[in-house]
């Protein structure tokens, strides 16, 4: 990404919170403010952007005859990782929920992007401080967007710009009113796809030094070796293009296997690795539409050492 550019893909993910919220049924997450956080010309453009991506991989009748809003939801549904977004969220407000209730007093957003949990959460900040840390330039545009909106920022909330290809996140360690002696749960959503391996791992172990033993993370990973369903493949293949024409090509993956003694090395404890299996079973059996779970991603919760 542009050391001057917001991120795209933060906008996108707001439309699928946004536009799961307003039209689908059942919901697998919740987020009635993300669609707010984008101007009408914005939530147009990219709802044309996955039409086009949807038509230039399916050309058959069927897709043919749905519909701008028809076709819409199939390109959300089957071609966008909405369905990744929307059950990594769940799965983190869920944890959050439970550590919160264990004493968690601090929640560090890293690559917050579009977030909207402080303002749809008022009464989980009387419990914690939350921290969002993110890239300059996409911070600035969201909190430019909540001006515009007349958003007031609750006191709870605490915004941190950081470059992770530039800085390291210690220096959140040392910035008030971040306490580094207090339990603290971080999460880490859609972000390692699109980093080094060095600076994955650089991240982990600066969080691991400034929280105390008992912090929580959680974060999503690509693994390797996932072309195993053509489908799918085809599918990746689609959304890698895409991202890679935004700016923000897939750049690291980590294997199941040796992930245990990854993360070991830099301080952590994993918990829980959710593989593919479980979060179909988890957030999607039962489902009549085509949001499933990917083939290619994981969701990990560990802990500091």
């Amino acid at each position: 990404m542009d050391k001057n550019a917001f991120s795209l893909t933060a906008l996108g993910t707001a439309f699928m919170r946004g536009y799961h919220a307003r039209f689908d049924h059942p919901l697998i997450f919740n987020d009635p403010l993300a669609y707010g956080l984008l101007t009408e010309k914005e939530r147009f453009l990219i709802g044309q952007h996955l039409i086009e991506r949807l038509k230039s991989v399916d050309a058959s009748e069927e897709t043919a005859c749905l519909g701008e809003e028809g076709a819409l939801r199939r390109a959300l549904q089957l071609y966008t990782g909405a369905a990744t977004v929307l059950s990594r969220a769940k799965y983190t407000d869920q944890a959050l929920e439970v550590a919160i209730g264990r004493g968690i007093k601090q929640y560090v957003i890293l690559g917050a992007g579009m977030d909207t949990f402080a303002f749809r959460c008022p009464r989980a900040l009387k419990k914690v401080e939350v921290f969002e840390v993110d890239h300059p330039a996409t911070q600035a545009f969201k909190r430019n967007r909540i001006a515009e909106l007349g958003w007031t920022i609750p006191p709870g909330l605490h915004f941190v710009p950081v470059d992770f290809t530039q800085k390291s996140l210690d220096m959140l360690g040392t910035r008030p009113p971040y306490d580094p002696a207090a339990l603290t749960f971080f999460s880490w959503l859609g972000v390692t796809y699109y980093l080094s391996r060095v600076n994955i791992l650089d991240t982990l172990a600066a969080l691991a030094r400034i929280s105390p033993p008992g912090s929580l993370v959680v974060f999503d990973y690509l693994q390797p070796n996932r072309a195993a369903n053509p489908k799918e493949a085809a599918r990746l293949k689609v959304i890698g293009d895409s991202l890679k024409a935004l700016g923000e090509p897939l750049k690291t993956e980590f294997a199941p296997a040796s992930l245990s003694s990854d993360l070991d090395r830099v301080g952590l404890r994993l918990l829980e690795d959710l593989a593919p299996p479980e979060i179909q079973k988890r957030y999607f059996h039962g489902r009549t539409d085509g949001y499933h779970a990917s083939e290619h991603i994981h969701f990990a919760l560990a802990a500091v050492k």
